[in-house]
């Protein structure tokens, strides 16, 4: 354990000794708030693991929780994950505010952004006119709700990718970002992680899948994106059409995330382990 925490501070604290050959990873971990066992999973890969980030949702079930689990690491980089979809079947969340072009039938938000057209009957957010007023009260409420629990929030991230709704959405969030001093964009130059997760992988793959990608890291700034979670609890209950093992497939991702094998690929390669808000300064 005491050369886990040597490992933990060395690569957080001297991850921006910049150099032109250092590599930097980000791994930020999605959707907190959501249920139980994501708030589980999403501590666990940052108190044990190698994620840096965190991304919390401010209109799911479980955010008072994962807002009491957040205050005991405030070392942890939180960003507030923007949402206009409540994607699960049996697990809905609406609007924090009165957003009636933002919900569906039920008052929940709905499933999808754009028509997947894999699944039939779907709500999805543009098949109306959405009101961009309503847009912008419902995030300024997200972001506040998450300021006043976890004022260290750094940074603003797209839950489903609803801030590229269009390009009305897409030019709000950026005054938003610059207002309230949380940006959105991603580091510069920052190259994404191909090659790890997929849902039909098991826990073992998934291992050995980002042992691969980290022994063949170049210089520069990477950046990996996933959810974790545990085949247990109640993420058990959480899936829809064309996507029904969804607490397996985060199973894996948690089990990559805090493996010894991962971590000593890390020690062994020099690659630095930074947050989202570490990559973003200066």
């Amino acid at each position: 354990m005491k050369a886990f925490f040597l490992f933990l501070f060395l690569t957080t604290h001297l991850a921006f000794s910049q150099v032109p050959n250092d590599i930097r990873l980000i791994v930020r971990s999605d959707d907190i708030g959501f249920c139980h066992t994501a708030n589980d999973a999403c501590i666990k890969v940052y108190t044990d693991g190698i994620s840096r980030s965190v991304e919390i949702l401010a209109t799911a079930p479980w955010f008072m929780e994962a807002v009491k689990l957040l205050k005991n690491h405030p070392q942890y980089d939180v960003g507030v994950h923007l949402c206009l979809t409540s994607e699960w079947e049996n697990l809905k969340w609406r609007p924090l505010t009165h957003a009636p072009s933002l919900t569906d039938a039920d008052g929940y938000f709905p499933q999808f952004i754009w028509e997947n057209k894999n699944l039939k009957n779907s709500a999805y957010l543009l098949q109306k006119t959405i009101n961009i007023a309503e847009v912008e009260r419902e995030f300024r409420a997200q972001i506040e709700l998450v300021k006043k629990y976890i004022p260290w929030a750094s940074h603003l991230t797209a839950h489903m990718g609803c801030t590229n709704a269009n390009a009305e959405v897409k030019a709000l969030t950026e005054k938003l970002a610059a207002e309230y001093q949380l940006p959105i964009q991603l580091p510069k130059g920052a190259i994404g992680v191909k090659g790890f997760g997929g849902a039909t992988k098991s826990p073992e793959q998934k291992e050995q899948d980002l042992v691969n990608i980290l022994k063949n890291l170049g210089p520069g700034t990477h950046y990996l994106v996933e959810h974790p979670g545990y085949d247990s609890g109640d993420m058990k209950g959480v899936g829809h059409v064309g996507y029904e093992n969804v607490a397996y497939d985060r199973e894996g991702v948690t089990r990559a995330f805090t493996s010894a094998a991962v971590k000593k690929v890390i020690a062994e390669h020099n690659i630095k382990l930074v947050s989202i808000k570490e990559a973003l300064q200066p």
